[in-house]
């Protein structure tokens, strides 16, 4: 009895329609990411109109019509994804799985609380789909290979911004004995925030030293942004660098629909799955 209901898990139509829905190498799927593309920017502009009040005021309920369409078709789209893969909750709680089901929560949630509507800008995040689908033009393993960088390189990066903070907050609070509050630098939380702002060179002109001594700290603060630039830069490009020395394919993994595998890849290797 197991075994056959089993067997009929993996159902063929099911394959099919993980061909489909997950693989663009087919003409069917070429069709399909097409499809949801188009349907991505629509619903985009859709948000954006609602956004202009005097379009809205004209429009308002084919704007309401369509935004309704919209939702009923992505949600029919997240149901059929979770049903092609072997294991729907791992997509479900994957970065791409969240993204669909944030992208239609918000037109639910306005059923039930008012003024929810206005979440439905969490839609926008649908057109992050389109870097998934952009693997038709070969664009997608150097995304996979920008983030694979990045996520080696976070601990450095962590460390870097560690101790970033621990020197706006020493600039900063020197910054408070040097000038003080007759200057404008009534707290120290205020200097802090003045110390990020010059630090990374935005510069708001809000507050501004006026000491001689504070002057020259704050030159010194306005250089010292600029050479910490490229500590994060360079950690960034060695990882990239590294990154791009490992070739990854286009396969999504059938049970956690998982992406991103080496190119020589026989099972997923973040559920161990068969590719």
């Amino acid at each position: 009895m197991n075994i056959e209901s089993r067997d009929e898990s993996f159902s063929p139509w099911r394959s099919k329609l993980h061909e489909i829905i997950f693989e663009a190498n087919t003409p069917a799927g070429r069709i399909f990411d097409l499809a949801l593309i188009i349907f991505i920017v629509l619903s985009v502009l859709c948000v954006m109109l609602d956004s202009v009040s005097e379009f809205r005021a004209a429009h308002s309920t084919i704007l309401r019509v369509l935004e309704w369409f919209f939702t009923v078709v992505f949600t029919i789209e997240y149901g059929l994804r979770l049903l092609c893969v072997q294991r729907p909750w791992r997509y479900a709680i994957s970065f791409y799985g969240l993204v669909d089901l944030l992208s239609i929560l918000p037109a639910y949630l306005s059923l039930v609380i008012a003024g929810t509507h206005y979440l439905l800008v969490v839609r926008l995040l649908r057109i992050l789909r389109i870097f998934r689908i952009l693997k038709l033009v070969n664009y997608l393993g150097e995304a996979r290979q920008l983030t694979r960088a990045l996520m080696a390189s976070r601990r450095k990066v962590g460390v870097f911004l560690f101790v970033v903070v621990t020197l706006v907050v020493i600039l900063g609070s020197l910054m408070y004995v040097v000038e003080g509050e007759q200057n404008g630098f009534t707290s120290i939380p205020r200097s802090i925030y003045w110390a990020v702002v010059t630090l990374t060179t935005v510069g708001y002109g809000d507050i501004a030293p006026r000491t001689d001594l504070g002057q020259f700290l704050a030159a010194f603060i306005m250089i010292l942004g600029y050479a910490i630039i490229a500590v994060p830069t360079g950690i960034v490009t060695v990882e990239m660098s590294n990154a791009f020395r490992q070739p990854v394919d286009n396969r999504a993994c059938p049970v956690c629909a998982a992406e991103g595998h080496d190119h020589n890849a026989l099972y997923c290797k973040f559920c161990g799955g068969q590719l």
